[in-house]
């Protein structure tokens, strides 16, 4: 790897971005497109323009895509073991470029289809009662110091990480591997402890997954825990070129061998070079997008958004108008603690969603560019299809017992307009009004706000209200809500709260919006100390309609009781015995076998009727891909990958784009 050093700022001068505080606009606009001799193949360096410069030495702006790093300043810079708890550097273009894995799942429609054999050649192979998993590998594929990836390489990562306490899946291996073979050089079999039919999922891909380790070089080192495994041994169609020892940026150089990985099967990556920077907060991303220096940003606050929208052409989003985000596969939601008085009654729980105005809590959040979900799981990929479009009949028939024999139907489906409609009030045209597109960006609707029913319903638990109008327990005791949630790391997510908590104190709830550091949220809910939460619990596929990848969690066998640490997804310590039969009978199916579906809308019903959490939205992501350099970006018109930089299958956009003519 060539070393060389630029300080941040530096290397922000040298890219264009900011001095002093300020933009520097010194540099060209792109050459306009004719008159510049013949087109460059896709990856090939084409003529120099007045709008081409060096960013680095060797490497033009134009043979580059740049995209944000969430992560931000990445401490330790170079730190690239990925198999170790808590590292920093996977969005760097690790876990995107460097690394590869048997599977991938795409949240969206996929390159070709949503599921991907990447380093396998085929799906899984299960024997009939799923005690064993039989892996067949893709030939052909070398590391890029020229070592061949064989059936030792899968076999070394499972049976080192499942040997090496202080490494990710040191339990899941424990838990599921009894044993590991290697019949010939590209075949590998699991001999499981346990049937389960879903341990492929451990090594397919949704934002991330098991990746497999280079056995050649780690079987050298002493200490795997403490190996930072630099420079990183490549599988992926790059090699890191250099990076910056304070963290802020990390250049990925396209492989001279890329034939020789596994996405050579959709042709040669577009960009010679990518760059994964740190760009700073929203203002200075719009100002970097703005002058070509940003070619995708992972996420921006909404008003970013739509400063881009109005102001820069070349800007596009996941939709190319209001709301412009990428629905990501993950539902924020009230995750309430089911064992707190009060929130341990159903009638409570569903008072609270009912006191919930869903158009101000998507307006405060998302400036009205939210999309809402009143089911268990999020309304992204192909789960409209799967799971929204068959629930709606249901939903509008649903009744709630709102005592004294009186009936309720608690559903909305005009919320959606209802969003747009004030959001149009700021933001005009760039809202949609046709319903079906509606139905697309902002959802199929949600649960009414209506005070007086959510009234009923603590009336029927046996709440009161003291003088003031607040609302007493049955036990006499004022109830209280803390609502846990992040600062100013989300803003999304801490406003989307604070208008929650408003909600409540409205209805007489004393509410209040707790706000913690990451650190002592994650430890917080974990123990369950706490009343509530506004996070998410109920993260899917998105591309696949199999739900085990949270639900597993939520069998009443892992669970654990307020103090002790939860296991996998269960923080709102929700049980309930028709939950259990739900779970184990999908657990007992093939991967794809379409009864998962009908189990799946079983676990939603249920979980409507009980309301353990109160669900509110995906978590949509501004990110926002500027067509300056390079064009052929995933939108929702051509969905052929998540757009979001630091998700994995993002590797899938490096072989569609193309160089801007």
């Amino acid at each position: 790897m060539n070393r060389y050093t630029l300080s941040r700022r530096e290397f922000l001068a040298q890219l264009g971005l900011v001095t002093a505080g300020t933009m520097l606009a010194a540099c060209a606009a792109p050459a306009a497109p004719g008159g510049a001799g013949p087109a460059a193949a896709p990856g090939a360096a084409g003529p120099v323009t007045a709008g081409d410069r060096e960013i680095a030495p060797g490497v033009r702006r134009s043979e580059t895509l740049i995209l944000e790093n969430p992560t931000g300043k990445v401490v330790p810079a170079d730190d690239f073991n990925r198999w170790r708890p808590g590292i920093q550097s996977a969005s760097t273009g690790l876990q995107q470029l460097g690394l590869d894995a048997l599977w991938y799942i795409d949240p969206d429609a996929g390159i070709d289809g949503v599921w991907d054999n990447s380093l396998a050649a085929e799906k899984p192979i299960y024997n009939e009662d799923f005690t064993q998993m039989t892996v067949k590998l893709r030939e052909g594929i070398y590391w890029s110091d020229g070592v061949e990836f064989t059936a030792e390489d899968v076999a070394y990562t499972v049976e080192t990480l499942k040997a090496t306490a202080g490494m990710s899946y040191n339990g899941q291996f424990n838990k599921y591997v009894a044993s590991v073979e290697m019949p010939d050089k590209y075949t590998v079999v699991f001999n499981l402890a346990e049937p389960n039919s879903r341990f492929h999922g451990l090594f397919t891909v949704r934002w991330s997954a098991c990746f497999i380790m280079p056995k050649h070089i780690f079987e050298q080192q002493s200490d795997i825990v403490a190996y930072t495994f630099n420079p990183p041994v490549s599988l992926g169609p790059y090699v890191l070129k250099d990076y910056d020892p304070q963290g802020d940026w990390y250049l990925w150089e396209r492989r001279e061998d890329w034939q020789r990985t596994s996405l050579a099967r959709f042709g040669m990556p577009a960009p010679k070079y990518a760059m994964y920077i740190s760009p700073g907060p929203s203002d200075k991303k719009v100002m970097a997008q703005t002058s070509g220096e940003l070619d995708v940003i992972h996420d921006i606050a909404p008003e970013g958004m739509i400063t881009l929208a109005r102001t820069n052409p070349t800007s596009k989003g996941w939709f190319k108008s209001f709301p412009w985000a990428h629905p990501d596969p993950t539902l924020p939601a009230v995750i309430y603690n089911n064992e707190k008085p009060g929130l341990d009654n159903r009638d409570i729980r569903w008072a609270l969603t009912l006191a919930i105005d869903i158009v101000r809590v998507a307006m405060a959040s998302y400036r009205g560019a939210a999309t809402i979900s009143a089911i268990h799981v999020p309304p992204t990929g192909l789960y409209p299809g799967y799971y929204f479009d068959p629930m709606q009949e249901w939903l509008n028939n649903f009744t709630l017992d709102l005592g004294g024999g009186e009936q309720y139907k608690p559903y909305d489906p005009t919320a959606p307009q209802r969003i747009a409609d004030a959001a149009r009030a700021s933001l005009g045209d760039m809202v949609p009004t046709d319903p079906e597109e509606i139905r697309k960006s902002i959802g199929y609707g949600w649960w009414k706000y209506d005070l007086e029913a959510a009234e009923k319903l603590m009336l029927k638990a046996g709440c009161t209200r003291n003088s003031a109008g607040k609302w007493l327990l049955p036990s006499g005791e004022p109830f209280k809500i803390a609502l846990m949630a992040e600062g100013d790391t989300r803003p999304i997510m801490n406003r989307g709260a604070a208008m929650i908590v408003e909600n409540w104190a409205e209805f007489g709830i004393e509410s209040s919006l707790d706000v913690r550091d990451n650190a002592s949220r994650a430890r917080l809910t974990l123990l369950g100390e706490m009343d509530a939460e506004f996070g998410w619990t109920v993260e899917t596929w998105g591309g696949h309609p199999d739900l085990f990848f949270f639900l597993e969690s939520w069998h009443s066998s892992f669970y654990r009781p307020t103090g002790e640490n939860a296991v996998g997804r269960n923080r709102m310590r929700w049980k309930h015995p028709d939950l259990d039969p739900i779970i184990e009978q999908i657990q007992r199916l093939d991967f794809d076998d379409p009864k998962g579906i009908e189990l799946g809308l079983e676990f939603i019903k249920l979980a409507a009727t009980e309301m353990p959490i109160t669900p509110i939205m995906s978590y949509n992501v501004f990110s926002v891909c500027d067509e300056t350099y390079w064009e052929g970006f995933p939108t929702a018109e051509n969905p052929y990958t998540n757009p979001v930089a630091n998700w994995a299958n993002t590797k899938y956009m490096y072989v569609m784009i193309k160089p801007k003519a």
